[in-house]
């Protein structure tokens, strides 16, 4: 019996971990109740029309970006750390499924709708296995500069995917110059009603959000837009609607895909569970801060892989916590997570009883939805802050900018994932290596570049290396250090290497150093190593390099071995 009861506590212990709805729902608060719905109803007042729009970007039924809200919410409630995160349908992932799987399939809506099922379940799956390998800080190292500039280029691309349903054309295709070619091309059949429909829709949305700030503007243009289409003949005049809404909740079960769709799903669904995940967990540290929480990086990876597999087997698709969502929801008073349960519920009255009065919405309010939705997408203040502060950083973002526009969503994502390790191995090959002064009347070093007042020490010659000494940068690393050595000879006696920024040397760069030290003794000049790190020491004394190099079994300064 005690076995039993010790067995029994663990595996509570390790539910309660893994479902934090246990931690928070004990300590739940009363009074945290009435904000709660009304964040989860303004949450649902806002979700309702971007989702359908969103749908349409992925080339989907219009009803599947209400089912990801769905099912998302409530699974997201009970595994997710974060109390302000709304989980769904984003801009940037309804692009990506939209023009992958628009290139896999030739046939009807309902293959592409099974092939994006597929990719959500794909994508939790991922979630959930990296969630097993603890994964989370692996993961974080996903480039927020990379998502910078990939979000300014999916937000230029959707713009020109949404541009002629503004204008009541047909798209020129899901590729930004495709699209931008089409509209030229067709521009003579734009539609003058739908335009009219799309700018008034339009402006209605931005002046909402100016003068209107936390209200579900959206929905009411929503609404508004539906009552014209009764009252005014628009669809004879070419204004297209969004048409049949199946009514009802999702059928839940797993689609039927062929094994060669699948396996040509493995690379879109990593990628869009890169970016749901990079994405969400910068949005949930956001709010986590702002409201002085912690988020769990690890539990994050559980709680959007089974949001993903929640929204693949209810004919949804990949879904993320969003930052526009996540700000409406924090905006309107959100405690909790249980305003995901609340906006799940008002969106399954909206699926139970009102598809029927949203069939007649106007296509052209649809884009101007998004179009708004993704003006944030675009924040050209965040290119010219990196230009400002690294250039390294600028380059890598509008690689993923170029990268997107030219070859598509994920290609440009992989283009610029390879160009920044490019950049960081180029950056790491050839390191910063500086020469060090005195201060005077102290033991500290500075860089003599930049503190002037810092002396030179007769005869010694200071430096430090801002890297760690790896295979492919040692001989650079050596290159560069017999250059400022020469325009110091004869006068040099003693050469110090301070190690305190290089926390590896591998193999190659212990013999690296060795070499170094034998080419400078044959010109009667000392090589010594300062501040060394523990491991450092571990391997050179492995090497029996310790006495040659430094002499010391302890970490010296450069003073202790220039007095020395």
């Amino acid at each position: 019996m005690g076995l039993f009861s010790h067995a029994s506590g663990r595996f509570f212990l390790k539910t309660v971990s893994a479902l934090p709805v246990f931690q928070w729902l004990p300590r739940y608060h009363q009074e945290w109740l009435r904000p709660d719905c009304v964040a989860g109803l303004t949450l649902a007042a806002y979700a309702v029309p971007v989702s359908l729009a969103y749908s349409s970007l992925a080339g989907l039924p219009s009803q599947a970006g209400l089912y990801c809200y769905l099912v998302g919410g409530i699974v997201y409630a009970l595994f997710g750390t974060s109390r302000q995160i709304a989980v769904g349908p984003t801009s940037a992932i309804s692009i990506l499924i939209g023009s992958a799987i628009g290139a896999m399939v030739l046939g009807g809506s309902q293959h592409q709708a099974n092939l994006a099922m597929f990719t959500a379940l794909l994508a939790g799956g991922i979630g959930i296995i990296a969630w097993m390998l603890q994964l989370g800080s692996v993961v974080s190292f996903v480039s927020e500069t990379i998502l910078s500039g990939f979000k300014v280029g999916a937000g230029l691309v959707i713009a020109s995917t949404q541009v002629p349903k503004l204008f009541g054309m047909s798209s020129g295709g899901n590729e930004f110059f495709e699209s931008i070619a089409g509209l030229f091309r067709h521009f003579g059949d734009m539609n003058l009603p739908s335009l009219a429909v799309g700018i008034v829709s339009l402006a209605l949305i931005l002046l909402g959000e100016r003068f209107l700030c936390g209200r579900p503007v959206a929905l009411g243009v929503l609404v508004l837009s539906v009552a014209v289409m009764y009252l005014f003949p628009l669809a004879d005049w070419g204004v297209k609607a969004v048409g049949n809404i199946p009514s009802g909740l999702p059928h839940l079960g797993v689609p039927s895909v062929t094994l060669s769709d699948a396996s040509g799903l493995i690379g879109l669904a990593l990628a869009c569970f890169l970016l749901s995940y990079v994405e969400s967990i910068t949005v949930a540290r956001t709010f986590g801060i702002k409201n002085r929480y912690q988020i769990d990086p690890n539990q994050e990876l559980l709680a959007l892989g089974v949001a993903n597999l929640a929204a693949g087997l209810a004919s949804g698709y990949p879904l993320a916590g969003g930052m526009s969502q996540s700000a409406v929801n924090d905006k309107a008073g959100a405690r909790t997570p249980l305003s995901l349960i609340f906006a799940s519920c008002a969106i399954a009255v909206v699926l139970l009883f009102f598809t029927g009065f949203m069939s007649h919405l106007p296509q052209p309010v649809l884009a101007a939805v998004v179009l708004v939705a993704i003006k944030d997408l675009i924040h050209l203040k965040e290119l010219r802050h990196l230009n400002r502060v690294s250039r390294v950083e600028f380059y890598t973002a509008m690689a993923a900018v170029v990268g997107v526009l030219l070859f598509g969503i994920l290609k440009g994502i992989l283009l610029a994932a390879l160009f920044s390790i490019i950049l960081m191995i180029k950056q790491t090959a050839h390191p910063r290596i500086t020469t060090l002064g005195r201060f005077p009347g102290s033991e500290r070093f500075g860089e003599t570049s930049r503190y002037p007042n810092v002396e030179r020490i007769p005869g010694v010659l200071a430096l430090r290396v801002e890297a760690a000494f790896l295979y492919f940068n040692v001989q650079n690393i050596k290159d560069e250090i017999l250059r400022l050595i020469n325009l110091q000879i004869p006068s040099v006696k003693l050469v110090v290497i301070d190690l305190s920024t290089s926390p590896n040397v591998d193999l190659a760069g212990a013999r690296m150093l060795n070499e170094l030290h034998d080419q400078l003794a044959e010109n009667g000049v000392s090589l010594k190593l300062a501040e060394m790190h523990g491991g450092v020491r571990d391997l050179l004394r492995a090497e029996g390099l310790i006495q040659r190099l430094g002499g010391f079994e302890r970490r010296m300064s450069i003073a202790e071995l220039v007095d020395s």
